[in-house]
């Protein structure tokens, strides 16, 4: 199954990162974005199968992006990333409609274990 998927980090290093990982688990097409006011954007002009997106980014936060994406397409498949203060951000994102969260540093088995329940 073709598989498009979307990757949005401010850093370029987590992207190059990401889209390695997701192409090693399927993903047939990988776009990207480097803040959240990118994401909503490619998201509405490329409307991808699955997002992976961190949540402390410029511009606009990921849950901010999450809460326009979901805005915009109720069924979004948004996978929420972070680091730092991680119960807070994920119970926004949670709240905000995320569909699945990863801890960083990102373990590429997890990575494919969400590809794969996304593409079912």
């Amino acid at each position: 199954m073709a598989l498009k998927v979307m990757v949005c980090d401010d850093s370029m290093f987590v992207r190059k990162k990401m889209k390695d990982a997701v192409a090693a688990a399927g993903a047939t097409e990988i776009i990207e974005a480097a803040d959240g006011q990118q994401a909503i954007d490619k998201y509405k002009a490329e409307k991808p199968d699955l997002v992976f997106m961190d949540i402390i980014m410029p511009v606009k936060s990921g849950v901010e992006a999450l809460t326009e994406i979901k805005a915009f397409d109720s069924s979004a498949k948004v996978v929420m990333a972070s680091s730092v203060g991680t119960q807070e951000n994920l119970k926004e994102a949670i709240m905000a409609g995320a569909y699945d969260f990863l801890q960083k540093p990102i373990a590429n088995e997890d990575v494919a274990k969400i590809v794969s329940k996304a593409s079912q």
